[in-house]
């Protein structure tokens, strides 16, 4: 005999999902199934509440999920409304930045992956920008190298490294690179740039980033695998003091 079913087993394998989720998966199909196109206005909230059969509030919550998501945006006064709009590979890198902030401020992330997860993302970036190497990489890979790092702020220095890293990541060609990889290098860079580091140290950034764009160049992909592998790990020792200190800090001001 089978043993009787309590209602309250039956309800918690059977999650619903809110009405509002349901209209924004509807919505966000069209748009991906190019039904609602790029700039597309949609319908005001009454009108989308009487088609999907909820109220103005549904709809309403449904289009904040949507914004986040960067699917649509509003637009106010003239010519204002709800207009479909694709993320970008910035809107999801901004995203990815912002949850890895607070990851990080909670203490839900650790040092040591975030380090892992950038060379998971930027040595393979290497090889592959030294294979799909194009003339206008290779210039703006060496335009974010300066000559002279002595001769510039530290603040001017770490606008050159972003830059240079952020660079790599575009050349590889890979979408998905830029967009896990650029939130990883912001924050590790952020709390770098807080600290007091010597110009021998940027000399040895400089030497290093000539190092991987010279392999680049040479569409060496191994060879730019190699170095940008050594760079990070160059780095490695900087990120750990510098993160101890900002824990320090933390810690005396709660």
């Amino acid at each position: 005999m089978r043993p009787v079913e309590r209602a309250s087993d039956a309800m918690a394998v059977r999650r619903v999902r809110k009405a509002y989720e349901q209209v924004a998966d509807q919505l966000r199909e069209l748009i991906m199934s190019g039904e609602l196109k790029r700039g597309e206005r949609l319908p005001n909230e009454t009108v989308l509440a009487r088609e999907f059969g909820v109220s103005r509030a549904t709809v309403r919550e449904a289009l904040r999920l949507l914004t986040a998501q960067s699917m649509i945006r509003t637009a106010k006064g003239a010519g204002g409304g709800t207009y479909v709009t694709l993320p970008s590979v910035d809107h999801v890198s901004q995203f990815l930045n912002s949850v890895l902030n607070l990851l990080a401020a909670a203490d839900q992330v650790t040092l040591d992956e975030l380090i892992e997860a950038r060379e998971a993302l930027e040595v393979p970036a290497a090889r592959f920008a030294a294979l799909r190497r194009s003339d206008e990489a290779v210039v703006q890979l060496h335009a974010t190298i300066p000559p002279d790092p002595d001769q510039l702020a530290p603040a001017e220095q770490f606008v050159y490294n972003s830059g240079f890293h952020t660079s790599v990541i575009a050349a590889s060609g890979n979408a998905f690179l830029m967009m896990a990889a650029q939130p990883l290098f912001t924050i590790l860079q952020t709390n770098l740039a807080r600290s007091s580091l010597g110009a021998r140290y940027h000399k040895g950034i400089n030497e290093q980033h000539r190092a991987i764009a010279a392999a680049i160049e040479a569409g060496d992909a191994r060879r730019a695998e190699q170095h940008m592998r050594l760079h990070l790990e160059f780095l490695r020792p900087h990120y750990e003091r510098t993160w101890r200190y900002a824990i320090q800090a933390a810690a005396e001001h709660a």
